[in-house]
């Protein structure tokens, strides 16, 4: 098997802190590394939300260590998959990109009873993205 990733996915939403860092956590644990995972946001926060950090440890995956990033033209470039999360219209859009906008529930500001729901359809979305980037590998 090639060591290089079958693809590389940005997750994008406003603050980097909740969203885009539970896919980012999601991913990076499912699909090991298989497929290269980036995420940052137009407006970081100063750390990632701790009601995020806390409902991801309940399913086995510290994103505790990770740290919300600005979001870059590079690492659009860098990426085969842009996944958008409420940033609006302040990703930049290059050709020859997928680019998937997922409504999701902004975490911010809630506890962790409120966060479960979310991280739980950030999983579904997750899995189904990878059995995706996996059939498009057998095309």
């Amino acid at each position: 098997m090639s060591s290089s990733p079958l693809a590389s996915v940005l997750f994008v939403c406003i603050h980097n802190a909740g969203r885009s860092q539970m896919a980012a956590g999601f991913l990076s644990h499912l699909a090991g590394d298989r497929i290269e995972v980036r995420s940052a946001g137009s407006v970081p926060a100063d750390q990632v939300n701790p009601a995020a950090v806390e409902a991801m440890r309940e399913v086995g995956i510290d994103i505790a260590d990770q740290q919300p990033k600005a979001l870059t033209t590079e690492a659009v470039q860098a990426s085969d998959y842009v996944i958008t999360m409420g940033c609006g219209d302040t990703c930049p859009v290059f050709p020859g990109k997928k680019y998937l906008d997922w409504a999701l529930e902004d975490p911010a500001g809630k506890g962790v009873e409120a966060v479960r729901p979310i991280r739980d359809e950030i999983r579904k979305r997750i899995e189904a993205l990878i059995t995706e980037i996996d059939a498009q590998q057998e095309v």
